[in-house]
């Protein structure tokens, strides 16, 4: 997320503007806060879509069933390609784009739960990923943290590197090298 920020400034001035509209500069942002921080969720959303944690989902038919017109036999081994799914051109529009408004205007209704199959970076129904809500809630709390306390940038202000590994979790090849500089008064670094 922070390598899509970098990438995309207009995008992370938007999620500083946010935080400083719902919860200020006086204050660290809170678990509380979370709900009124509808752009840095719809970042995290966006994130998801385009890496999701997790490239393959493996399923296997319990019933004879018709799939994308084809007739799948009870026993057979599925493989959904998350990766390919989220960047269906026919489910999203410019799919390789890191655009989180797509995700408050379009998609608006779309969440980790619902039967939304384009998006389904946790898996779906009883396999879902079971620590999805807290993995959620840290992220999007140590995102708006980040986010509202630091300024970033790289050194000399190049783009990141987006490439990946190639494996089963879809790793940055190479790392973040990132400069932080404070945005807040400094008594509320202390206290971290």
């Amino acid at each position: 997320m922070i390598s899509l920020l970098l990438n995309h400034p207009s995008v992370l001035k938007t999620a500083q503007e946010e935080l400083d509209n719902h919860v200020g500069k006086e204050r660290w942002v809170q678990e509380s806060d979370i709900h009124n921080l509808k752009f840095l969720k719809a970042i995290v959303k966006e994130t998801l879509r385009l890496y999701s944690s997790g490239s393959i989902i493996p399923r296997e038919a319990t019933q004879d069933c018709y799939l994308g017109g084809h007739h799948v036999r009870a026993g057979t081994r599925l493989i959904i390609n998350i990766w390919k799914l989220h960047r269906d051109p026919r489910m999203w529009k410019d799919p390789l784009e890191f655009r989180p408004e797509r995700i408050m205007t379009m998609n608006a209704c779309m969440s980790f739960r619902d039967q939304y199959f384009e998006y389904i970076p946790f898996s779906s129904g009883r396999r879902s990923c079971p620590g999805m809500e807290l993995g959620l809630l840290v992220v999007q709390l140590v995102l708006a943290r980040l986010v509202q306390g630091f300024d970033m940038k790289t050194k000399d202000d190049l783009p990141v590197d987006m490439e990946e590994e190639l494996g089963i979790a879809l790793s940055k090849l190479n790392p973040l090298n990132l400069i932080l500089t404070p945005r807040l008064s400094s008594q509320l670094y202390e206290c971290l």
